[in-house]
């Protein structure tokens, strides 16, 4: 019951792209001496980025990708990572990202999708709540303002009425001026 819950939690926030995106991330993972190292996920990883791979990236990166996975179980620093995040950050300390450079291209993209991903779709999110159809008219600038206060929602609450109209009151004079009796 709770894993059918929350494997529809997971269906209701990640569209099939970005599963299938996540799922390929997993053939990167570092756990267990690189148990879950999946080429055929990776092939399909590689295919998400058609830009950042050039025709010769693709056959090189796959010359990498054979070597790679028995490479760093042979080496002991490698046998305990848990994470991406740690074997990125390992690979860099000693260097291998300069053995394996198109693998640390590969996993760069995969520290940063999670994090793109989710931005984007919050201010995406926020920019439907902040112009509907009705206000499709609204400026540029100020249609950015509104994703501001949208997107930093929990700074916002912390700002009172009073201190806005306090400093409202404190700005250059207008045509006729407010009370201060609020």
């Amino acid at each position: 019951m709770v894993f059918d819950m929350q494997i529809q939690e997971v269906g209701d926030r990640f569209n099939e792209v970005s599963s299938e995106l996540l799922t390929c991330m997993t053939g990167l993972n570092p756990h267990d001496s690189f148990c879950d190292f999946d080429l055929s996920k990776l092939q399909k990883l590689i295919g998400f980025y058609p830009h950042d791979f050039s025709f010769k990236d693709r056959f090189n990166i796959l010359n990498e990708l054979s070597v790679y996975p028995t490479f760093m179980q042979q080496d002991a620093r490698f046998a305990t990572l848990k994470s991406i995040f740690d074997l990125a950050k390992l690979m860099v300390e000693s260097n291998m990202h300069l053995n394996f450079p198109l693998v640390y291209r590969l996993l760069k993209f995969s520290l940063l999708l999670p994090v793109a991903t989710a931005t984007v779709e919050r201010s995406f999110t926020a920019m439907k709540l902040v112009k509907l159809d009705l206000r499709n008219r609204i400026p540029d600038v100020f249609l950015n303002d509104c994703e501001i206060c949208a997107l930093e929602r929990e700074e916002f609450s912390k700002v009172t009425n009073e201190s806005i109209i306090k400093r409202f009151l404190v700005m250059s004079p207008r045509r006729f001026q407010l009370s201060n009796d609020i």
